[in-house]
């Protein structure tokens, strides 16, 4: 598929739903006792997948409607030993949560995926869970998949520290925990995604988190509450959200309009810096679900500068500096990203990766450890074909890119967009952009 230069994108539309409200929905419903009510739930095939292991798990969920779904607890510690693996596809978040779910139980269950995800490191989420009491057979080498997770007949509370700023790992020792007794303690030092601890109290945790130092957070969390079913409200995804954003930014005379996104501080990070460098993104109509708040966002084509991007900053968008790169490649002037080491263990390693789909396309760019330089000329020469390594972040920012490139820019496969946004590209043509 090719993405060609387009004229102006304009029109309303509500992204999918947020994929790590989707994921931590299913999987604390399945922990709850009673009927858990989740509306907007993304339907990709990440969270289809974890809907499917929680269903093998012991939970009743079912379909109700057009992004509406049921969900049938069966309490904290309560899963039945699947009988075939949980096959969580593409999806590490997925895969990561459940992992900290099953590991409270006492029970086995076989962990896998498609080839991408069998690739990818699970060895920071084992070592916390085998503290607890969890104890991993049969994994591939370094802990990857497929493995054989026993979970733990008396799970231990642990305090831990988080080696990087991590959710999936945090959240896989806070699920874990849900099953110890007295209170579980994960402290970071650069506060990551607080979406498991808003929803575990929305569920009827007991959990406190406070600050610790100058960006971290310490989270405790009583273990053996009972969580009981709840409504929950899924948010448009920012992380979606940032795709049509950037493409009205850098296609001349865009004004479009996204509805119900997500504004959690600690997923904005890309927000932030675009308005550094000069986007116009105006933000009203503000409510909230579950302790998740959400705007709706105005955004017209702006001239974007560059800028300097803080490594504190990551963890707030460490799945847009792939989008934020092609942003960058149309500003004036250069963009500096600091502290991308996290995304060198993503579905590729999209350092790598977005380096080389700026380079094909004619965008000087430079790696020094984890931080990336961005040259960007005011306009893109685009005319290459971007290799996107099953990754679909990859294949939807190459094609960003070449809505305002002065020639199309191609991407190999675009299959893997299914995960989290199927409905991407008729989407954006509903806007005006042009595909073929």
């Amino acid at each position: 598929m090719q993405a060609c230069s387009s004229g102006p994108l304009n029109g309303t539309v509500r992204v999918p739903g947020d994929k790590s409200i989707s994921h931590r929905a299913l999987i604390l419903g399945a922990l709850a006792v009673g009927e858990t009510r989740i509306s907007g739930l993304l339907e990709g095939e990440d969270v289809l997948n974890t809907a499917k292991a929680m269903r093998a798990l012991g939970a009743k969920v079912e379909r109700t409607g057009d992004f509406a779904w049921s969900v049938h607890g069966v309490g904290v510690a309560g899963f039945a030993a699947p009988e075939l693996p949980l096959d969580f596809g593409n999806s590490g978040t997925g895969c990561r949560l459940v992992m900290g779910a099953v590991a409270g139980c006492p029970i086995r269950a076989v962990f896998d995926g498609d080839a991408s995800l069998r690739g990818r490191p699970m060895r920071r989420v084992l070592d916390p869970l085998e503290m607890m009491g969890a104890r991993i057979e049969a994994s591939a080498q370094g802990g990857r998949l497929p493995l054989t997770l026993h979970g733990a007949r008396d799970p231990l509370p642990i305090l831990y520290r988080t080696p990087v700023a991590s959710a999936q790992i945090k959240s896989a020792v806070l699920l874990a925990g849900l099953a110890a007794p007295g209170t579980t303690t994960v402290i970071e030092s650069e506060a990551s995604r607080d979406h498991t601890e808003q929803m575990l109290q929305h569920f009827g945790a007991q959990l406190v988190s406070t600050r610790e130092g100058s960006h971290g957070r310490k989270i405790v969390l009583t273990g053996q509450p009972e969580l009981h079913g709840a409504d929950v409200v899924v948010p448009a995804d920012p992380s979606s959200a940032a795709f049509p954003i950037v493409a009205a930014l850098i296609v001349e005379g865009s004004d479009i309009v996204l509805s119900d996104v997500m504004t959690n501080p600690l997923r904005t990070g890309l927000f932030t810096t675009l308005r550094e460098m000069g986007a116009s993104i105006e933000q009203s109509e503000l409510r909230g679900d579950a302790g998740e708040p959400m705007a709706q966002l105005r955004i017209r084509a702006s001239k974007l500068r560059g800028v300097e991007v803080p490594p504190q900053r990551a963890p707030s968008m460490i799945d847009e500096y792939l989008v934020l790169a092609v942003a960058a490649s149309f500003a004036e002037g250069l963009t500096i990203m600091r502290g991308l080491q996290e995304l060198r263990v993503k579905e590729s390693d999209r350092l790598e990766a977005t380096a080389a789909m700026l380079r094909v396309n004619g965008v000087k760019v430079e790696i020094s450890g984890d931080d990336m330089m961005v040259e960007g000329k005011g306009h893109v020469q685009g005319g290459g074909l971007v290799l996107t390594h099953m990754d679909h972040r990859i294949a939807m920012s190459a094609l960003v890119m070449g809505l305002a490139a002065d020639q199309p820019v191609r991407v190999d496969d675009t299959a893997f967009i299914a995960t989290s946004f199927p409905d991407f590209i008729p989407m954006m043509r509903s806007l005006g952009a042009e595909f073929s």
